[in-house]
């Protein structure tokens, strides 16, 4: 007779059950806390405390109370920490769909609400799915860079991560107990409601399932994680945007996000005859032509740039002008220098403005570049000059500047 998702022997799959759903949901456990820490550090990264220009998230208040100093050492801090929180991510894909079709039953079980505190249990469960899908959902269409959202993906990530974590954490601190004594099968798993009264035939063990669950990990771990390091190990990152080779050949053939063109760099305006760098603050204003800036103390610098979206450059040598340098411009005293407000070429889009924290601008590696691997830059490097910081988000790293003001944000 035909059954409605409501009833229990409509999910008929023998490999539901408590000791399957618990060995998933601790591996979920720690994977889902380290990529919250990460996220977090992410969020951290981009100084959100610092200028309006950096946060793109109004009104956090109480979320932001850890913010912090991002430090610049070391230089490959970011590349780390954000390459593990999408690395790990992706690789968490298959486990998570996984359990959540192990418990599609507890989705659609009559009556919704049996107390209160049943009440309260589905509707942190349902926060958990529905926070869980949105936020795997919009963190593998930012690294795709798949930009559909209907808004800026770092509110609606950010606010959707915290709603997420706290769900997790209330369906953690209810069902890690039961899950531990499932795996150590303590409790008796015919009581379990995961079960199916009337099963089919298994054509795979439970074991078997958590090897393709794994498996399905492992092909995108393996197809994802070297983008975000140096070697060969580049060249197996299929399936996230600049992975595999190098771009080309030459100094300027490592990966980019955008460029001069997608954001409507015209040559003229980058031109010398038409190109000025404005420095201002401390009350004062120069114009340095790109000439001028070549005759000022030239410093070198081997650093990554490393995005948003998990993907990072091998490190590359810069060769520029200290940023700290441009500050005693205008008066300030290098190890005193203050914060600096960064501006693009570019009109349109996020980040054509950036603000840096005065620790990041004080560090004898952070340049106004010229020049990288021995070349000038390209246009789609940023040419004729760009920002280049240890441990900054690739988008702190603007291309295309055109004035540097430094003093209190």
């Amino acid at each position: 007779m035909p059954r409605s998702p409501s009833s229990p022997a409509f999910w008929r799959s023998p490999l539901r059950g408590p000791w399957f759903t618990s060995v998933l949901g601790v591996v979920l456990l720690v994977g889902i806390t380290v990529l919250f820490v990460t996220g977090l550090l992410s969020y951290a990264a981009y100084n959100p405390d610092l200028s309006p220009v950096n946060d793109q998230t109004p009104d956090k208040g109480l979320l932001g109370f850890y913010l912090f100093a991002w430090p610049t050492d070391p230089s490959w801090l970011y590349r780390l920490t954000q390459g593990t929180h999408v690395t790990l991510g992706i690789t968490l894909i298959p486990v998570l769909l996984a359990k959540l079709w192990s418990v599609v039953p507890k989705l659609f079980a009559l009556p919704p609400a049996r107390s209160l505190a049943h009440a309260l249990e589905r509707l942190s469960l349902l926060l958990l799915v529905g926070g869980g899908l949105f936020e795997f959902t919009t963190g593998v269409l930012n690294v795709q860079l798949d930009y559909v959202f209907p808004g800026s993906f770092y509110p609606l990530h950010f606010y959707g991560a915290w709603v997420f974590f706290a769900a997790f954490l209330a369906h953690a601190a209810l069902k890690t107990p039961a899950a531990l004594r499932n795996l150590r099968r303590e409790l008796p798993a015919k009581e379990s409601e995961l079960i199916s009264p009337d099963p089919a035939e298994p054509t795979v063990s439970r074991r078997g399932a958590l090897g393709v669950v794994g498996g399905g990990s492992l092909l995108l771990f393996g197809t994802t994680a070297g983008r975000g390091f140096d070697g060969p190990l580049r060249e197996t990152a299929l399936l996230a945007p600049h992975g595999g080779p190098e771009p080309g050949s030459g100094p300027g053939a490592f990966q980019i996000n955008k460029t001069a063109a997608a954001v409507g760099i015209d040559d003229r305006e980058t031109s010398e005859d038409a190109w000025r760098l404005v420095v201002g603050g401390n009350g004062r204003t120069v114009r340095l032509d790109r000439a001028a800036l070549l005759r000022l103390p030239l410093h070198s610098a081997a650093l990554p740039i490393a995005c948003v979206e998990g993907w990072s450059t091998s490190d590359q040598w810069w060769r520029g002008v200290r940023l700290r340098d441009l500050a005693a411009l205008v008066g300030y005293d290098a190890d005193t220098a203050p914060d600096v407000l960064v501006e693009s070429l570019q009109r349109h889009g996020a980040f054509r403005r950036s603000a840096l924290r005065d620790n990041q601008v004080r560090d004898p590696r952070s340049l106004l570049a010229l020049f990288v691997n021995g070349a000038d830059l390209t246009p789609d490097h940023g040419y004729p000059a760009r920002v280049i910081v240890p441990a900054a988000p690739g988008v702190l790293n603007t291309k295309w500047v055109a004035r540097l003001t430094f003093g209190d944000l």
